[in-house]
């Protein structure tokens, strides 16, 4: 089994080093330090706090030196991808598989979903239909990552909790891409479970990620600030309500209520938000995969927005003046 890894950061260098651990045939494409790094000494990792492991690895800047790969896991921030799936075609053979481990509402979302709006395609996280006409529908298999890691040095990853990747098809079968996948990241002890219906975990991820990111980008608070204060909780909640709406719609079943997933993210504590940290490094947030997207779902499915498409205003707004947007 060959896996490439796009996007070698912290989500990606975390996989591609237990992946190697387990001595599966892994790859990665990676660019700046970080690659070269890689390529002199190995892909480090530090996990749980104990003692940090060297693997080498084999990493490039360009796919057309590994070849055709029977996985391609994408872990880009989800406005980076459309830019790279042209350079990306070496990588992909007749039986690839494209392993979808990006956060938002994915550009294949509704495909092989069934009902009204199949085949809808949607410019926010897609424009041009790049992926859609690069990749192809047909390859992907989602996936929803929920480690947190980071890049403590060039080369070098620090897990920092989390080992759950959680696979599924597009139309929810069990498939043996899917079977094969699973075992193999669970061979390397991370977790994989097969879902049937992954855009519930989607949304339910998104849920947070949608409301959380932009206010704390906004009011520089932490979750646990954000989620206890009064003002800051009540916009959040009104937030989720509206995605909520969208997604049941969609035929998405939320397994707990706002309030608990509220609560969850005061749980997590004093952590500052992936958005709120692209914006203090000025990089390029998510706010279309984020937070754009469900405002065109809204649009898709007549359901108002008007929370949502208020802080949408204001994040956009803190991006251009900042010159991130």
């Amino acid at each position: 089994m060959k896996i490439c890894i796009f996007g070698a950061g912290a989500i990606g260098g975390y996989v591609a080093a237990k992946l190697a651990q387990a001595d599966v045939d892994v790859s990665v494409v990676a660019r700046g330090p970080h690659l070269d790094a890689m390529q002199e000494k190995g892909l480090t990792l530090l996990e749980d706090g104990e003692n940090p492991i060297n693997v080498p690895i084999h990493a490039s800047d360009s796919a057309a030196d590994l070849g055709p790969q029977d996985y391609v896991f994408i872990t880009l921030k989800a406005h980076s991808v459309p830019a790279v799936v042209d350079s990306m075609q070496p990588l992909i053979g007749e039986d690839t598989t494209i392993v979808s481990g990006v956060n938002g509402v994915p550009w294949w979302y509704f495909h092989k979903l069934g009902g009204p709006y199949e085949g809808t395609r949607l410019a926010s996280v897609d424009p041009g239909n790049v992926q859609w006409g690069g990749f192809g529908p047909d390859r992907v298999l989602g996936c929803v990552v929920y480690p947190a890691a980071e890049v403590i040095a060039p080369g070098s990853i620090k897990h920092i909790e989390g080992n759950r990747f959680s696979l599924g098809e597009p139309d929810g079968s069990k498939s043996d891409r899917a079977a094969k996948l699973s075992a193999a990241l669970s061979a390397a002890g991370l977790r994989a479970p097969v879902r049937p219906r992954i855009r519930d975990e989607i949304w339910l991820k998104l849920w947070g990620n949608l409301s959380f990111n932009p206010i704390s980008a906004l009011t520089q608070s932490t979750l646990d600030v954000l989620c206890l204060d009064n003002g800051t909780r009540s916009v959040a909640r009104g937030m989720m309500l509206e995605a909520q709406e969208i997604a049941e719609k969609l035929g998405v079943r939320f397994p707990i209520d706002v309030e608990k997933r509220i609560d969850g993210g005061a749980a997590v504590g004093a952590h500052k938000t992936s958005m709120w940290q692209d914006l203090e490094l000025r990089r390029p947030m998510e706010i279309d995969a984020l937070v754009t997207s469900v405002q065109e779902l809204g649009q898709l499915t007549g359901i108002a927005t008007p929370t949502i498409d208020t802080v949408a205003s204001l994040i956009k707004l803190r991006a251009k003046v900042s010159g991130l947007y």
